[in-house]
């Protein structure tokens, strides 16, 4: 998750960790829980919306990748986050078949 925030906000790794760190501490709670990199996501201006639920098993980060050819996402399957920048899902291992839950982007 917070390589994900790093890579779509082009923030560094360190900045983004401490940030989460002390947005937790406010929350009485980790940086990593979905609640505080929510509401940090939220206050830097991201909005999130949910996956299609059609088929909820068969629908991948790959799919979503191939869906948005343009923009930055952070996507989320409720355990783990992954960016998509142009079409391309960056992560630090293949991802592509994790189903997504919701996203966050900024307009």
């Amino acid at each position: 998750m917070i390589r994900a925030i790093s890579i779509v906000t082009g923030d560094s790794w360190e900045k983004i960790y401490v940030e989460l760190c002390i947005e937790g501490f406010y929350a009485g709670d980790w940086g990593n829980q979905n609640g505080v990199w929510d509401g940090y996501l939220r206050s830097r201006g991201f909005n999130r919306y949910i996956c299609p639920n059609e088929c909820p098993s068969c629908y991948s980060v790959a799919d979503f990748a191939n869906e948005h050819k343009h923009g930055h996402y952070i996507v989320a399957s409720g355990s783990h986050a992954v960016a998509i920048v142009d079409g391309c899902y960056i992560d630090s291992w293949d991802s592509g078949s994790v189903s997504p839950i919701y996203y966050y982007t900024k307009e």
